[in-house]
């Protein structure tokens, strides 16, 4: 061997030899040559663009100038040529129409005959493409604007070509159906209804005189001062003017009135005596001392006195002025006022002319000259242009005249209007004095002395009005009329002569743009042909000289084709010596095949113990088997039966039922199945000899393989001329294989000898002692189910022949619960019987089948939740509901709908009780309905009084005796009635509103759990109702819609009370009544799902195969269409608002996927996209969204192998059968119609359809709740003044003690809400209100309520916690008042406040132009970076809230830090990467693929990876000294390790639990005794086990599962026994604990540990955590992950990255920033980060700080793994990303001396990072194969893993 292998490398070395002489260059060219077929450098032909070229070819390299061409002889896109007369050429801009590149719109341009010609891309028109095309609009003249196209919502005119828009503005011109605003995004005024979605605009039914606005969403009428109504059609109580339009004014009554408002019709006052006057404001005539009261009479002779002081006066001072009596004065005054509106009428007439004619009269003989001054121009001009210029130029000026006559008559007309309407309400004055004249005529209490004021004044105005005199202006007003007339009449002339001029042009233009046009293809042709011939010259050229080369290495080869058959000739020898090696292998086979022989006979003596033991009695289990099966059947025969005895639905009373004897059928089935697998544990010696033999067995076959392989080299040897060196390497390597196979070998046979054979007998035993006591107990249960598999029978047979009644249903129900109360006393002792069994053997798991049967049970109750069937109740009957699931939703919003139907002609309308919420003794909060006094009354209490809000509008009387729609719907303390009467053969759709709020502050429907209760048509005697629900019950039919817009059914009930539906049917109901219910469409929650069995009863699969779904929805993730097979399935779902298709119909090469974030691709817009998939050919998979083609796959061609089809979501089982779906979930959403081969499916008909609903409620797609990253913000628009009045409040949870909630700012005014330190703060303009407690970081949900007005600045956290403050007199300052504002939720853009983290829902405030509702976050314009699915954050173990409070404040004092430093600190260069803590609006950073927090198990701890990974725990209570009960779960496959370990600082006293050979072991001291206890099975199964470890004074106790309970004690009395803090958990420091354990064991576990609890409590904090990470789910993968809790390695000093050294890394980044690793020096640092899509490497040596970055074109945050390698020389760093790389060269400093530092990787503490980094922010992600001048580094080796540092596995992605 040695001698050919000496042979062999002598012929490679000769061979390589003659292959560098064959590759070496003859020459090498300088820059600008290139080296031709003759070795002669050649000028490179390029034209100044490009400094190289290809040798032989001479073809340029990287052609820049925009350049491009094989020579550079062409531009680029967008660019145009510009030759020169030295034969250069350069290419310019396309000036289309400037020539920069952010205006240059042309896709390419030409410029022939002098004149440049563009091709403009999409959107843009003109010949230089300087406007925007139609659909378009912008301004592509003005530096850095473009085009974009219009958007009016689908509602601008059909008619029209185009969406048109203004082309400037992009304001939309042609709005259609009633809508408005600059999108078509709204109503039009006067219209209400949803612009966008339902496009319903219609028109608003408010008074036009009485409102100032109509709610363009809603159609509530805005009403003006004074005026009320639902349409705004009166006045308000003690107003009056209503006939004025402009609003109601308020009489007020004087002091001495009797009533302090006046008579609604004559608006006047009753005085009190002596008082008198329109509003009783003074004393009558003889009277005085005017007071409240009254006045007193005078005390005078003559009767008359001073009214104010008393003093008799004569009686002449009060002679009446009118002669003769009051009356007849008054008629007298009202004819002369008659007279005078005649007047007044003529008088407008007149000015009217006047006003018209002069304006006129100017404005026509200036349009006249004008005119004329044309005519004489259009004469003279003979030529064509120049009169087409003068025709364009008059056209213009005519029309520019015309729109200026207009305006100007506009204008007069406008004047004239307004005086016609000023002479209107004079008119209106007049008749209304005159009305007031009459009514004081009949009153007879009118003051004398005003009498005459009055008198006097109108007399002046008649006198002036009779002197006007307008008749001089009439003959003027004429001859003006004349003359426009004559005027009007030239300018029609001339607009006719105009227009058969034009009618000559458009032929003149058409040829001339003919000739125009050939003469620019003629151009374009000369210089194809140009361009033509050249390219022939370059390319004949370097063919010849490819050819010469050919020849040159064609000769080449010939001559060493020799060389290589003499290496060929070695290579033979050495397969020789091969063979030889093969028969060693053989001889090492046959050895192999005597000890399988060996096993054999072991196996054999196994098999016949294990015979021996399959002797056991199974005839019992058989029994309950056979049983099992018979009430499947009869279970599935009386579901059969329901089916089709109740077709409608028919109240589904039986389900709830059914579904209960159901699960249990199948609970037992599945216990049977698992008693069945019991006689199987014998085998498991068995099954060990059988993995032995396969063992063995894999062995020979390698053996075999490499024997194969050796035989084969002989006859491939002419075909392993490359490989013969691979070769001989092979066989060294087979060598070493069957040395390590001979070991493995001997070592089998040892293990072997060393099986215990004495022990198999004892665990044969104890498995049949446990079978046979789990049979036992299956015939407890088989007696127990025997009587309800009898009364099944009965109930189906009754069922079958209709014979049923309410009694015999309840007594059915009653007899189900009786049967499943014994059943739950012996399945809990059946399941710890199982469990044993499944701890010994994991098959057919009973946890498996407990989830299943929790799976149907949801399933059943979800049924049960959506039967959309009314209840019809008689006055005595009602109905328990369970109430919602989640009680913390209802506590600041809570809204109910349901249907309603009475009979007012059947049933006369009384109070009547509707339904309940609340206490069931009636006290705390509650919320109701009834009818009382014939109107429909909400009422709620929230702690305080009652609120009743009455319908008013509507009474109950009037209803139709159809169902009408209600909702009652609470906000914090605000509360509205809805009610919907749907329309009817005469009348439309009716709907009504009424308000009402809660005095005082209280917000939040305080309940509790315990004591709720959900009533609905009555109550039973033993329920106590508040007093204003205490009434009679409810007659008519009731249907529940939703409760907090989550489905509710009356069927989903508790108990019923006097229900009969056999006399009392319910009432049908008309499905589509409602306008919100007439498209048809399903609602998923995330739960149900449709199925479509065997699909092909409606059409088959073709040639072509479609599936159309119509999908609305905002969520991001969610399954559209599913089909599954065995292995083979097909999904369409959603992924991150994306969709996703992947599908597996058994491809060699495995599933196949569409994947990408194309904006067509993204449906979560709350709108219905049509989304098909089509299966063409068998073969190609074509993905259409709104009918236009986005994608298409090809597969092997293969037929669908699929029958059924899930539709929205799948069960569990179908989910977890194969990994690519289990991350699958269900779809939150609408779903219009499903259509397969065009044929339509109603889902809600399919038999296998579970927990969706008919109907999409608009609620469904509104955003009511957000979560906020830290980066993210909300902003909208709205018309409020926080500063002056101010309203708001919303819920908030969050782990963070600082960030900003509520911000609005104006000017330097600035007006927030925000967290400080744990506590909620209001601050307007410098005034603080602080909440007292500030622990408001827990985790939970709280609700503030924050409030301002004219005295004080109110806020309120919980209804608790309540502070106020003085509103000082310098904050009355005026604002902008009602004017739009801007305001944020969750951050700012601008504010100086830290972004908050954390989630924000139900939030409102008091706009001016809307009523109080929750906002809908959906319709903010400005979202960033923020989510409005589900809020992530949950509330932490009280342990961990102490350490992330102080991880927080940490975090924050860093981030002052930042703040206050300049950015012009930073680098040159590193001015672009923006701090992490500058505003967001800055960063326009994408989100990462991967979420920074991977799916984990909540509340549970990962430990491992390192030998000390642990948490300590402090603050240990006293009692523990005496007593401790420590309780957990534990989930882990290792077979040694530490889990809880606590002791004194000397480790005298101790206790530990621990693993040793998978069993678990608790043990503690008792002075110098040990207690040790120790389980018998192992517990390292990767199932999760509950430990309970207990210690009480020398007794210790150790519970495993609630099944296994050891126990053990030491001798003796009491001996004190105290530990000291801390406790620690999942492992220790190093070299504590191996005192009191095993070293083995004395090293942390590797698994997870969840739910850690001392004496039933969370213990108190987490002081230090040291390689710890959550618990995540899935399958990991190998690497480190850094948490986003963050944490650090820090490897040691011998790892040198000094001045030189080279290191490389993988990572896959969860983050946009993070720091990589960190080296802190005496003299500077050496820092790697990652920060905006750039890996950054910034090095200081001590004299300056220089770096490099380099920015993946794929992305850092895509998901991928990406490879960095930083290599450093002394002042040179280069940094490669991907092959991608940069490099910098810093400044030389002799000093610099090499020293070894510590080396932070992930992250680092904030002391040893630099100031000059962009982001200070650890790590996330995961990273792997670090080496060090190619050194592998091993973490789990390191000084120090300090935080959440999972090192050797990652979540996978």
């Amino acid at each position: 061997i040695i001698r050919h292998t000496v042979l062999l490398v002598c012929g490679m070395f000769h061979l390589v030899a003659i292959l560098d002489k064959f590759l070496s260059p003859l020459q090498v060219c300088g820059k600008g040559r290139f080296l031709s077929e003759q070795n002669i450098c050649l000028p490179c032909n390029c034209k100044g663009h490009a400094d190289y070229c290809e040798d032989i070819t001479g073809v340029c390299i990287n052609c820049r100038d925009h350049s491009t061409g094989d020579f550079c002889e062409m531009c680029e896109d967008g660019y145009m040529l510009a030759r020169s007369l030295e034969g250069r050429h350069s290419c310019r801009p396309c000036a289309c129409p400037l020539s920069v590149p952010s205006n240059n719109f042309a896709a390419r341009c030409d410029k022939g005959s002098g004149l440049l010609r563009c091709k403009c891309q999409e959107g843009y028109a003109g010949h230089l493409c300087e406007r925007c095309a139609p659909g378009f609009y912008g301004n592509p003249m003005a530096i850095g604007n473009s085009c974009k196209r219009c958007d009016c919502n689908s509602n601008s005119d059909p008619n029209l070509i185009f969406n048109e828009c203004h082309n400037m503005t992009g304001h939309c011109q042609h709005c259609w159906g009633n809508t408005g605003g600059a999108n078509c995004e709204r109503c039009a005024p006067g219209f209400y209804g949803d612009a966008i979605s339902a496009k319903n605009c219609r028109e608003c039914e408010c008074n036009e005189c009485g409102t100032s606005s109509c709610d363009d969403r809603k159609g509530v009428c805005h009403c003006k001062p004074g005026v009320t109504g639902r349409l705004c059609d009166q006045c308000e109580e003690a107003y009056f003017g209503f006939s004025s339009c402009q609003g109601c004014r308020r009489c007020e009554c004087g002091p001495a009135s009797i009533r302090s408002t006046c008579h609604p019709l004559t608006h006047s006052c009753p005085c009190r005596p002596g008082a008198g006057g329109r509003y009783c404001e003074r004393c009558l005539p003889g009277y005085w001392d005017y007071s409240p009261a009254g006045c007193q009479k005078c005390d005078c002779e003559s009767g008359h006195c001073d009214m104010h002081t008393g003093e008799c006066l004569l009686e002449a001072a009060t002679v009446n002025l009118c002669n003769i009596s009051c009356d007849e004065c008054i008629w007298h005054l009202i004819g002369d006022l008659q007279m005078s509106n005649k007047t007044l009428d003529q008088l407008k007439v007149g000015v009217l002319n006047i006003s018209t004619g002069a304006a006129a009269n100017d404005r026509l003989k200036y349009y006249n000259y004008t005119a004329q001054q044309l005519q004489v121009h259009a004469r003279t001009n003979a030529d064509v242009n120049a009169r087409r210029i003068q025709h364009a130029i008059r056209e213009r000026s005519i029309f520019t005249l015309g729109n200026q006559l207009d305006n100007d008559t506009l204008e007069t007309l406008t004047l004239a209007e307004q005086l016609s309407t000023n002479l209107t309400d004079l008119n209106r004055s007049i008749e209304e004095m005159i009305h007031d004249w009459e009514l004081y005529s009949v009153q007879q209490d009118v003051d004398p002395e005003v009498a005459r004021r009055n008198t006097e004044q109108a007399q002046g105005m008649v006198t002036w009005m009779r002197t006007l005199d307008l008749s001089p202006r009439g003959p003027i007003a004429t001859d003006e009329s004349t003359e426009a007339h004559d005027l009007l009449r030239r300018i029609r002339q001339l607009e006719k002569k105009l227009m058969i001029t034009d009618g000559r042009l458009p032929p003149v233009r058409e040829i001339l743009s003919r000739f125009s046009a050939k003469l620019s293809d003629a151009q374009g042709f000369l210089q194809k042909a140009a361009g033509t011939v050249q390219e022939t010259e370059d390319t004949n050229r370097a063919s010849i000289l490819k050819f010469q080369r050919n020849e040159a290495k064609q000769q080449r080869l010939t001559e060493d084709h020799t060389a290589v058959n003499n290496t060929l000739g070695i290579a033979r020898g050495s397969i020789s010596e091969t063979e030889s090696t093969v028969a060693e292998v053989d001889a090492m086979v046959q050895n192999v095949t005597e000890y399988h022989a060996a096993i054999d006979g072991a196996s054999q003596r196994l098999t016949e113990k294990t015979e021996r033991l399959s002797l056991a009695d199974r005839d019992l289990v058989q029994r309950a088997d056979d049983h099992a099966e018979e009430l499947d059947r009869q279970a599935n025969a009386l579901e059969e039966d329901l089916r089709e005895s109740d077709a409608n639905g028919f109240v589904q009373k039986a389900i709830s039922a059914a579904n209960v004897y159901n699960n249990i059928v199948k609970y037992i089935d599945d216990a049977n199945i698992t008693s069945l697998t019991t006689h199987n544990l014998s085998q498991r010696a068995e099954d060990a000899i059988t993995g032995i033999n396969m063992q063995l067995g894999h062995l020979v076959t390698q053996s075999d393989n490499v024997f194969k392989e050796s035989v084969s080299l002989h006859s491939e040897q002419k075909e392993v001329e490359a490989e013969v060196i691979d070769k001989l390497k092979y066989i060294e390597e087979t060598k070493d294989t069957m040395d390590k196979n001979t070991k493995k070998l001997a070592e089998i046979v040892e293990d072997i000898s060393g099986i215990h054979a004495d022990r198999t007998p004892q665990r044969l035993e104890f498995s049949l002692n446990v079978a046979e006591g789990t049979l036992n107990r299956s015939a407890e249960v088989l007696q127990t189910i025997n009587p309800i598999s009898t009364k099944v029978e009965v109930w189906a047979n009754n069922m079958r022949n209709q014979d049923y009644s309410t009694a015999a249903y309840e007594q059915a129900v009653l007899s189900a619960g009786e049967a499943v109360e014994n059943l739950n006393v012996l399945v809990p002792k059946l399941l710890n019987k199982l469990k044993v069994v499944e701890n010994k053997k994991p098959v057919n798991n009973v946890t498996t089948n407990i989830v299943r049967i929790r799976e149907l049970i949801a399933q059943a109750r979800s049924v049960a939740k959506k039967v959309q069937v009314s209840m019809k109740f008689n006055g005595q009957s009602s109905v328990q509901v369970h109430p919602h699931s989640n009680l913390e939703d209802l506590k600041t919003v809570t809204s109910i709908s349901l249907f309603i139907r009475v009979d007012p002609d059947k049933d006369p309308i009384e109070d009547r009780f509707i339904l309940y919420l609340g206490d069931r003794n009636g006290r705390k909060d509650y919320m109701g309905l009834a009818i009382k006094n014939d109107n429909l009354v909400y009422v709620y209490n929230l702690g305080g009084e009652d609120v009743e809000i009455p319908l008013g509008s509507k009474p109950v009387s009037q209803w139709p005796a159809v169902f009408n729609y209600i909702k009652v719907e609470r906000l914090g303390r605000h509360g509205k009635v809805f009610l919907t009467i749907p329309s009817q053969s005469f009348t439309d759709e009716q709907k009504f509103i009424q308000k009402g709020e809660a005095p005082g502050t209280e917000s939040l429907f305080d309940i509790d759990p315990k004591d709720i209760v959900f009533f609905v048509g009555g109550v039973p005697a033993d329920v106590r109702l508040p007093p204003p629900l205490s009434l009679a019950p409810f007659v008519g039919c009731i249907e529940l819609g939703s409760l907090n817009n989550d489905v509710i059914s009356l069927y989903n009930f508790k108990e019923t009370h006097k229900i009969d539906p056999v006399t009392s049917a319910p009432c049908p109901r008309y499905k589509l009544a409602f306008s919100q219910s007439r498209i048809a469409s399903y609602l998923f929650d995330g739960t149900g799902y449709a199925l479509i069995n065997n699909i092909e009863r409606r059409g088959k699969f073709g040639v072509v195969t479609r599936f159309d779904i119509a999908v609305r929805t905002v969520a991001n993730n969610g399954v559209l269409l599913l089909m599954v097979n065995g292995d083979n399935f097909f999904l369409l779902e959603l992924k991150n608002g994306f969709l996703r298709l992947m599908y597996n119909f058994g491809f060699s090469k495995g599933p196949q996927l569409m994947e990408n974030n194309t904006p067509k691709l993204q449906i979560n817009d709350a709108r219905y996209h049509e989304v098909s998939v089509i299966y063409h050919q068998s073969k190609k998979v074509i993905l259409l969204v709104d009918k236009s083609h986005v994608k298409s796959l090809e597969n092997p061609k293969t037929t669908l192998p699929f029958s059924d089809i899930y539709i929205g979501g799948a069960p569990s089982s179908i989910l977890k059968s194969r990994p690519e779906l289990s991350a699958v979930v269900g779809l939150k959403g609408c779903v219009k119609g499903f259509q397969f081969q065009k044929k339509d499916f109603n889902l809600l008909e399919e038999p296998g359809t579970i927990g969706i609903s008919s109907g999409c409620p608009e609620e469904s797609f509104m955003s009511r709740k957000a979560y906020f990253t830290g980066e993210s913000y909300l902003g909208s628009t709205a018309k409020i003044s926080p500063f002056d009045k101010f309203e708001g409040g919303l819920n908030f949870k969050t782990l963070q003690p600082a960030g900003l909630l509520f911000y609005l700012s104006e000017g330097s005014d600035e007006f927030s809400i925000s967290l400080e330190n744990g506590a909620v703060v209001l601050n307007s303009r410098g005034t603080r209100v602080k909440s007292h407690k500030k622990q408001y970081n827990d985790g939970r949900t709280h609700f503030l309520l924050a409030s301002v007005n004219n005295q004080k600045y109110s806020l309120l956290v919980d209804d608790k916690d309540k502070q106020e403050k003085k509103r000082p007199s310098s904050a009355t300052r005026s604002s902008s008042g009602s004017a739009v504002k801007t305001f944020y939720y969750g951050g700012s853009p601008s504010s100086s406040f830290k972004n908050f983290t954390g989630c924000i829902s139900y939030a409102y405030i008091n706009r001016q132009d809307r009523d109080i509702e929750p906002e809908d976050f959906q319709r903010y314009t400005e979202k960033v970076q923020t989510s409005l699915q589900d809020c992530p954050v949950q509330r932490p173990p009280a342990a961990l809230l102490s350490r992330h409070r102080e991880h927080s404040s940490r975090s924050k004092q860093g981030q002052s830090q930042k703040v206050n430093r300049r950015e012009t600190s930073l680098p040159l260069g590193l001015m672009e990467l923006k701090s992490d803590d500058q505003e967001p609006s800055e960063l326009k950073v994408e989100p990462c693929y991967l979420s920074s927090s991977p799916r984990a198990t909540r509340q549970a701890f990962h430990y491992g990876g390192i030998a000390n990974s642990r948490q300590h725990y402090t603050d240990l209570p006293d009692s523990l000294s005496e007593r401790s009960h420590f309780s957990l779960s534990l989930k882990t496959h290792s077979s040694f390790g530490l889990i809880f370990y606590v002791s004194d600082v000397q480790e005298d006293n101790f206790m530990a639990l621990f693993l040793a050979h998978g069993k678990l072991v608790y043990t503690f001291n008792v002075a110098d005794q040990r207690v040790k206890i120790r389980s018998e099975e192992k517990f390292n199964d990767g199932a999760w086990h509950n430990v309970v470890f207990i210690r009480d004074g020398s007794m210790g106790r150790l519970i495993i599962d609630g099944l296994t309970v050891l126990e053990d004690r030491a001798q003796g009395g009491n001996v004190s026994w105290h530990v000291s803090s801390p406790l620690y958990v999942g492992g220790v420091p190093p070299e504590r604990a191996q005192k009191n354990i095993q070293k083995n064991s004395a090293y942390s576990f590797t698994g997870c540990l969840k739910n850690l609890q001392l004496d039933g409590q969370w213990l108190s904090s987490v002081a230090e955590n040291f390689g710890v990470t959550p618990c995540f789910e899935g399958l990991p993968e190998a690497g480190t992950y850094f948490s986003e809790e963050g944490g650090y390695v820090v490897l040691d000093e011998t790892f040198d990255l000094g001045l030189r050294f080279e290191l490389v890394m993988e990572v896959r980044p969860r983050v946009a920033s993070g720091v990589l690793l960190n080296v802190r020096t005496a003299e500077g640092y050496f820092t790697m980060y990652i920060h905006q899509g750039a890996v950054v490497v910034v090095v200081n040596d001590g004299s300056r700080e220089f770096f490099t970055k380099v920015s993946p074109r794929q992305g850092l945050c895509a998901g991928n793994w990406h490879r960095i390698t930083v290599i450093r020389d002394a002042n040179v760093i280069q940094l490669d990303v991907d092959s991608e790389v940069n490099h910098v060269v810093g400044p030389l400093d002799p000093g610099s001396t090499d020293t070894r530092k510590p080396v932070f990787v992930g992250g680092a503490p904030d002391l040893f990072l630099p100031e000059s980094i962009a982001t200070r922010k650890p790590y996330v992600g995961c990273m792997r194969n670090l080496t060090v001048n190619n050194s592998r580094v091993s973490f789990n080796k390191a000084v120090l893993v300090s935080g959440a540092v999972s090192v050797g596995s990652c979540p996978a992605a």
